[in-house]
């Protein structure tokens, strides 16, 4: 039997633009990550882009630059954590209707 070939291409229409509009609402989304219990924060988007860096000043030591760093690369891939998540979320659903062929592509999700 035949597959109907219209009704795939529509289905696939379809899920570009859910696609394409969860991909605008990770754009849009900000998530947190901190390090230090709070001390040092970092935000990005859903699409993992860095937006800010909070640090508390009480965290500033000039004699010691070195924890200060090691604590705003743990609250930038907490972050990136977070968006990862949200990534998976928001396009997971999606993805796994694509069969084996999203992991492929490297989409979000798998």
């Amino acid at each position: 039997m035949m597959p109907d070939m219209q009704g795939l291409l529509q289905q696939a229409q379809q899920m570009q633009q859910q696609y394409a509009e969860a991909q605008a609402e990770l754009a849009a989304a900000k998530v947190e990550g901190s390090a230090g219990g709070g001390l040092v924060k970092a935000v990005v988007t859903g699409d993992n882009t860095l937006v800010s860096v909070s640090i508390d000043p009480s965290v500033v030591d000039a004699d010691d630059i070195e924890t200060l760093e090691d604590l705003v690369v743990a609250a930038v891939h907490a972050a990136g954590e977070e968006a990862r998540k949200l990534a998976e979320q928001k396009l997971g659903a999606l993805t796994q209707g694509l069969g084996g062929l999203g992991d492929s592509l490297g989409l979000p999700g798998f």
